[in-house]
């Protein structure tokens, strides 16, 4: 018996640069950054480049339900996208998944440790609260595996969808900066001092952010001709607590057992979604992976100078652009590559590239070793 088609039904992203996924794409075509220089001692007592929210802005016209701000953004992100969906969160076919690094863990700064805070900064009770929010009644699933936990969510509902245990999967993911989270990265001498430079030669650390994005998967038959997610694979470097493989050969093989999953071969991949951290280490190991999986001559993009690394949300946020760059036939250039390194053999994308589309693949990697990839398409 064939598996059935997971189908994209909606999406979401909630960031800087807007409240849905529509002014999101919109900005990005205008040129927009998130990615600012900010001055803010809460995080950070010099000036440093994010994609931070307004200390002012309203998630939710009405936060009734005391919500921190980790769990304001992910309820106003799956608001919007099931508001386009006729998902019910109440069917009993429905799962919630939620994918996060960090969530609540930066309320370490502001309150008293003891009992209370040690449940309110765990993640299991931020996704019951926000389960309950919208009346799931499932027990919500939660993914956190370093910087591919947002991909790897996306896997998980691929997974549950096709063992036929739900029909629909809601899929978002969020993170917010804190000083706790900004010196954690800081210690690694791993964040950049200007807009980051993802595979350029040039390229000395990331840039952080802040945000939320959402995709609604169906495997009812009713939503065939949608775009689908066709398959996805993780594995593992086993290298080091931080630091990548400097070989790639295990990103690689997460991009092969993910085309393998999908039915497809390198010569059906458009355009390469990259995790594209812009750190020396990572990008160099990304880009031997892609070479490595004959992909060197697709175009490659990295998202993280228009958004930063929004950590738990950045395999979503990525994937739904990239899900609208299939649609619109449109793939953004790497903001900050200028020259790639001489290290690496693949095609960075360096200006807006009209294409016709028809598969992407979306990588990431993380801290531990971790490594995900999926294919979606039409």
């Amino acid at each position: 018996m064939s598996e059935p088609d997971v189908f994209v039904v909606a999406d979401n992203i909630f960031s800087p640069l807007g409240k849905t996924t529509a002014e999101n794409f919109t900005g990005l075509k205008q040129g927009l950054y998130a990615v600012k220089e900010h001055n803010d001692p809460d995080i950070s007592t010099a000036s440093f480049f994010a994609s931070l929210f307004d200390k002012h802005e309203v998630f939710l016209e009405r936060n009734t339900g005391n919500y921190t701000k980790f769990e304001l953004l992910l309820i106003a992100s799956i608001t919007n996208a099931i508001e386009q969906s006729d998902i019910d969160p109440v069917d009993k076919k429905t799962v919630l998944i939620i994918s996060s690094t960090k969530g609540n863990i930066s309320l370490l700064e502001t309150e008293t440790y003891n009992a209370e805070l040690k449940k309110k900064i765990s993640l299991s009770h931020s996704a019951n609260l926000i389960s309950a929010h919208f009346g799931f009644v499932n027990r919500p699933v939660i993914i956190s595996n370093a910087c591919i936990s947002g991909v790897l969510a996306i896997i998980t509902g691929l997974r549950l969808l096709r063992s036929g245990q739900y029909e629909n999967a809601v899929i978002a993911g969020a993170d917010v900066i804190s000083k706790f989270i900004f010196s954690g990265f800081q210690s690694f001498q791993a964040l950049s001092q200007q807009i980051c430079k993802p595979f350029d030669k040039w390229r000395d650390g990331l840039n952080l952010g802040e945000g939320a994005a959402t995709v609604i998967l169906s495997t009812d038959k009713k939503h065939k001709g949608n775009m689908t997610v066709k398959g996805g694979a993780v594995s593992n470097d086993a290298n080091h607590i931080s630091g990548p493989s400097r070989t790639g050969k295990e990103l690689t093989y997460a991009i092969n057992k993910s085309m393998d999953d999908s039915g497809v071969s390198a010569a059906d991949i458009d355009f390469i979604s990259a995790h594209g951290t812009a750190t020396i280490f990572n990008d160099e190991m990304e880009a031997n992976a892609i070479t490595m999986a004959g992909l060197q001559n697709v175009p490659v993009n990295s998202l993280k100078g228009y958004y930063g690394h929004t950590l738990g949300a950045a395999g979503l946020v990525e994937s739904v652009i990239s899900i609208q760059s299939l649609k619109q036939g449109l793939v953004f250039p790497t903001a900050g590559f200028q020259e790639l390194d001489k290290n690496m053999n693949i095609s960075v994308c360096a200006s807006v590239l009209p294409i016709k589309a028809k598969n992407f693949i979306k990588t990431a990697s993380g801290f531990g070793g971790c490594n995900a990839a999926i294919v979606v398409g039409e």
